[in-house]
């Protein structure tokens, strides 16, 4: 008779347990909506995320491409010089100020000012993640962030130093560098030399990486991403946006004519018509060909375009669209994509924000 009983409660209670669980945990069949809806784009994007790649997953390999063994004290030395003013001629400018790491690596100006105050003939392009690109400017004069490095500061108009050796003697003035590169280039005859200054800048350009929600998404976390962001994803794709704007930087390894279907001065209201990659190769098929540029932080990285010309995100949107696919995204077409755009936005490393202390 106790046994009866006993088990009879415990079939209650299990009752019971399992009726409260159901009423707490919605069936598959009263799922929302709009919960349906994401999962269905998930499914839609599955076999399309292919295109790109985490950068968290490539931070390793692209950072080792020339840094075989991460040197902390290279990587210092270059942190030190990025802010370093007297790398221009009137000690106006450093590397900081046209590619402010406390404002996404760029000045958000249409062109910067120079060490004498004049403006440079294109828009400064961010910083981060340049080192996964597969050259540098807008041009492709450089072949990656160590050459990039040395450029600006030899540039008449940029920073102002009239040679190398100038440069060299001036920091051979300093305890600080001369301490800086022996401890950076420990086996070298001479650690300062304009070459190694260039290798260290370049060491900590590779450090400047922003992994963002969108790395989550690629790799498996299917929450990262709102709806229409994953929306906007699926239209980045579809319409042909990835025939450009793919891998992990989601751009920066391609070289395109600006303004296939129409001028693009014509919708960008450029005041200066810029000719493009032809003053590097001569090649009559570079008239008007630029880099592609990384939409990685794109959001915080305005004005865009090579000259700077256009301020808002879903206007730059509209006119690639047109100007490169000859398609026109709908107004809700147009908020989607601008709204993955923004799920590219990463974070600079506080420490990388600014100088160094000693």
């Amino acid at each position: 008779m106790k046994k009866t009983t006993f088990s009879l409660l415990l079939s209650l209670c299990t009752i019971f347990i399992f009726d409260s669980c159901d009423k707490s945990a919605p069936k598959a069949e009263e799922l929302s909506d709009s919960l349906k809806e994401e999962k269905r784009y998930d499914l839609a994007l599955a076999s399309k995320l292919d295109l790109f790649k985490s950068i968290s997953l490539e931070h390793d390999k692209h950072h080792n491409i020339h840094v075989m063994d991460k040197n902390p004290e290279l990587i210092k030395l270059g942190h030190t010089l990025y802010f370093e003013t007297g790398l221009s001629l009137q000690g106006n400018n450093s590397c900081n100020s046209c590619h402010n790491l406390s404002t996404f690596g760029v000045d958000n100006l249409p062109t910067s000012l120079g060490d004498k105050g004049q403006n440079g003939d294109r828009n400064s392009p961010t910083v981060l993640n340049a080192a996964l690109h597969t050259s540098q400017f807008w041009d492709g004069r450089a072949k990656d962030v160590e050459e990039q490095a040395g450029m600006p500061v030899l540039n008449p108009i940029e920073m102002g130093i009239p040679n190398e050796k100038y440069l060299i003697d001036k920091l051979a003035k300093s305890d600080l560098y001369n301490t800086l590169f022996q401890k950076a280039f420990p086996n070298a005859g001479t650690p300062l030399t304009y070459k190694n200054l260039c290798a260290a800048l370049g060491a900590f350009e590779r450090e400047l990486l922003t992994p963002s929600r969108f790395d989550k998404y690629l790799e498996g976390h299917h929450e990262a991403l709102s709806l229409q962001e994953k929306k906007g994803l699926l239209t980045f794709i579809n319409v042909g946006c990835t025939n450009c704007h793919s891998g992990v930087a989601l751009g920066g390894n391609t070289f395109q004519k600006f303004g296939v279907h129409k001028n693009y001065w014509q919708v960008t209201g450029s005041k200066k018509i810029d000719v493009g990659r032809i003053t590097v190769t001569n090649e009559a098929t570079d008239k008007h060909v630029f880099k592609v540029p990384s939409l990685r932080n794109i959001d915080k990285t305005h004005p865009y375009f090579h000259d700077g010309s256009v301020s808002d995100l879903k206007k730059a949107v509209e006119i690639m669209a047109d100007i490169q696919l000859n398609t026109k995204l709908s107004v809700e077409e147009l908020d989607n994509v601008t709204a993955f755009l923004k799920s590219l936005t990463g974070e600079v490393p506080a420490k990388y924000q600014k100088a160094p202390t000693f």
